[in-house]
């Protein structure tokens, strides 16, 4: 793990995905977000399979999967690491999955958990990065939008792991969902200030590496969304 924390050096960021044999993204990775946090790092959340038996006529990525990254998230603020390593810049996909329509509600556990003001919790939950990807529909895209902090939204696509017809619906959402400039920075603006070298023209394509957590990939694929 440290290994790809070392290559965030000339890399873009590390993809860790959530889960891996049952084990939380949060837990047992202090040397990695150590190493990311050294760098100022960026750190993209993303589910795998689960580690739970799947429900019968109810393919993971319907829920599973958002339930995941809402766990990890959980994690994430309840165990501290988004406050001990405050350099990592953690991108959540797929909006966060329940995170921002939770978020209230999780910070009133934690908070009941660790004696921390619940407002100070939502702030780190506030903190994340969320991508777009399969999540631009009316009843989503505005609690995401309520929720995040200005410039903590990107564009996502989930291409090409979802199929293209379900990336085309989502992203007409945003380009019909929001007003011109908001678009603009979801599109690109905000991706510019985490990575700055997509600034430079011409742009070049990301590069990131994977930590023994990251989703499974073609060598040569795109990070998932």
């Amino acid at each position: 793990m440290a290994r790809a924390g070392e290559g965030a050096a000339t890399a873009d960021g590390v993809v860790d995905r959530v889960q891996a044999g049952g084990a939380d993204v949060p837990g047992g990775q202090d040397a990695l977000w150590q190493v990311l946090d050294e760098r100022g790092a960026v750190a993209f959340v993303h589910p795998a399979e689960s580690p739970a038996p799947a429900v019968e006529g109810m393919p993971p990525f319907a829920a599973d999967f958002l339930l995941d990254t809402t766990r990890a998230a959980y994690l994430l603020v309840r165990n501290g690491i988004a406050r001990t390593y405050p350099n990592i810049r953690f991108i959540l996909s797929h909006a966060g999955g329940f995170v921002p329509y939770a978020s209230h509600r999780m910070a009133v556990a934690i908070a009941g958990d660790t004696g921390r003001s619940p407002l100070d919790v939502l702030e780190d939950f506030r903190a994340f990065c969320f991508d777009t990807a399969l999540s631009s529909s009316p009843a989503a895209l505005p609690t995401l939008l309520a929720f995040a902090r200005p410039g903590h939204v990107l564009f996502g696509s989930d291409w090409p792991f979802a199929p293209a017809p379900a990336c085309q619906y989502f992203a007409g959402g945003l380009d019909t969902g929001v007003d011109r400039d908001l678009l603009q920075a979801v599109n690109r603006g905000n991706a510019e200030v985490l990575f700055s070298r997509l600034a430079a023209s011409p742009p070049h394509p990301l590069r990131f590496v994977r930590s023994r957590h990251a989703c499974a990939r073609p060598p040569n694929g795109p990070p998932p969304a």
